[in-house]
Order: structure tokens, then sequence, then C-alpha cells
């Protein structure tokens, strides 16, 4: 146990919720609704993803590793499709989408206990902890949202502002 009583697993999984729903969502989410439908499935060239793909991809992936898993949930995933889409579904459908999502992930990491980080799964084809597993899935979504905040910058021009308030502290 840590000083304050809580335990190392209790600090995971509320760090990694906090990265996950209270940082990377809102950020992502923000940076999206500042693009249109053609910027969304924007690709630089063929070997790159847009923005759209990433997000039916980071919806994918928290789905099976983390939604999935730990609800023992029969695995659906068709990873390949969430490349090959290259239009049709709108910035509104696919925040939608991924909020329902994150919300989801949200309920699961909020009731997930020490013996369930310590718990099997295979996933994907790998054989994994319960930790890995959520660990994979806040490593991830980090790696993605910062692409897709990339894209954004790159495509608007302008700093999207998310260190606003810590340039005011100087602890930026």
């Amino acid at each position: 146990m840590t000083g304050n009583g809580l335990k190392t697993a209790e600090l995971f999984l509320g760090f990694s919720r906090r990265k996950l729903i209270e940082q990377y969502w809102p950020r992502l989410r923000a940076s999206v609704e500042l693009l249109s439908n053609e910027q969304i499935w924007w690709r630089p060239n063929s070997a790159s993803n847009s923005i759209g793909n990433l997000i039916l991809h980071l919806n994918g992936n928290v789905r099976q590793w983390l939604i999935g898993s730990f609800n023992q949930l029969e695995d659906k995933r068709n990873r390949p499709a969430e490349f090959k889409t290259q239009s049709g579904v709108g910035t509104s459908e696919l925040l939608t989408q991924l909020r329902e999502t994150m919300e989801e992930a949200s309920s699961v990491l909020a009731r997930l206990k020490e013996s369930d980080l310590t718990a099997a799964f295979e996933i994907q084809g790998y054989k994994v902890t319960g930790l890995d597993a959520v660990y994979q899935v806040v490593e991830h979504f980090g790696l993605h949202y910062g692409q897709i905040v990339y894209i954004t910058k790159m495509l608007r021009g302008e700093d999207l502002g998310f260190y606003r308030e810590l340039e005011k502290t100087g602890r930026a």
C-alpha cells in the first residue's frame, strides 16, 4: 500500500482512467470537431491513415482490448475494415461511436480490481494479463491521439491550446 492507503492497482487504474477519459479523449474530440468531413478522411499518401481511420481503429482497439475482454464478450472486431474505410462516416457519427466506447471503457476501468489485472486473457492472439490489456489501451490511445492532434495542427496551421493553462502557471 502507498502512504494514503491506496493499493498500486487502484493508483494504476485511476491514472489510466484519467489519462483516457479526462485527457486524451476530450482533446481528441476537440481536435476533430475543428475539422470538416473532407479533412477527417484526408490522407497525405497511401501509406498513411486518415483521422477517420484512426478513430475507427481506436474504437475497435478499446472495444476489443478493454470492454470485450473484461466483459467476457465475443470478439467481433474487423480490424482490416478500420483501415479500408475511406469515407462515408461523418465526423459526428465517428465521435458519437467513440464517445459511447469511452463511456463504456470508463465504466470498466472504474470497476476493475487487482484480481482483474492479474487475470489471464487472450486478445488478438496474444496471451496477456489484465494489466497488459489496460496498459496497451492507454498507450495505444495516446499514440494515435497524438497523431490526430498533429494532423489537425497541420491542416489548421494553429496551436490547439491544450497547455495554455499550464503556461499561466509556469509549468508548461
